[in-house]
């Protein structure tokens, strides 16, 4: 894996004049599933294993504990901190619950990042599963993402349906298994119903196994892709390159309060 720069060197919070880079905290949704969680683990097992340079921790935004609070008061005091969403699409988690808990911050600065996507990366692992899973051109892709109650997380939700579509040279609908619409079953079907003589598949835009992905296998698709993480792979080198870009990017001087 080529990585195009280094991280920045940001003054502590200590009293010795040390430049520190910031703590990369690395925060998800949170699952139930056991093999969700090592999935997710192994994501910034990987990153911290590629920048063993930096601090690196893990915490959730819901369901799985520590939150995000907790996470960041058991960073070393002298290192600032970068948070970076482990979020698909940027909705109420990013801008509301994670821009929440960083202003509520005293003891030393954060900084947000971006959510992990809309990114074309993102699409070449979508490919790869698909290709994994058997796909071949003439087959219907439907796009299963999680879904949301925010406007802007399902139209990233419908970038990376578009950015699928013109690296797979052909159409794909959009299916969400929760909070919006199509629903991921009524995608499927509507594909089925316009194109009667052709296999469905539908492409898990899902950051690691569990309950939603369950779903997704269960949406009724001729065939179904593994998510973005899938159990016993070593994570994707495209992941594993965004969740450090995204520290990059926040981790400037300026983006730091």
């Amino acid at each position: 894996m080529t990585l195009v720069r280094d991280a920045p060197a940001l003054l502590g919070h200590g009293s010795a004049a040390v430049q520190l880079a910031p703590a990369l905290v690395g925060i998800s949704h949170g699952t139930s599933s056991p093999v969700g969680q090592s999935a997710v683990a192994g994501l910034l097992a990987a990153v911290a294993s590629t920048r063993s340079d930096l601090a690196v921790s893990a915490g959730f935004v819901d369901v799985q504990t520590p939150g995000v609070a907790a996470t960041l008061a058991a960073v070393d005091q002298q290192l600032d901190g970068v948070v970076v969403p482990l979020l698909l699409s940027a909705g109420y988690h990013v801008h509301v619950d994670l821009r929440r808990e960083l202003d509520a911050v005293r003891d030393r600065r954060t900084a947000l990042g971006r959510a992990l996507g809309p990114d074309d990366r993102l699409v070449a692992v979508l490919v790869r599963r698909l290709e994994q899973s058997g796909w071949r051109p003439g087959d219907r892709v439907v796009l299963a993402c999680a879904g949301s109650s925010d406007a802007r997380a399902v139209d990233d939700c419908r970038e990376m349906g578009e950015r699928l579509s013109r690296a797979l040279g052909a159409a794909v609908r959009v299916g969400f298994i929760s909070a919006a619409h199509p629903r991921l079953p009524d995608a499927v079907e509507l594909e089925r119903a316009e194109h009667p003589t052709a296999r469905v598949v539908v492409s898990t835009y899902l950051l690691a196994p569990g309950f939603f992905a369950d779903l997704a296998a269960a949406a009724g698709a001729d065939s179904v892709t593994g998510p973005l993480l899938v159990a016993g792979e070593a994570a994707p080198d495209e992941l594993v390159e965004i969740v450090l870009d995204r520290y990059y990017e926040a981790a400037v001087p300026d983006r730091l309060s």
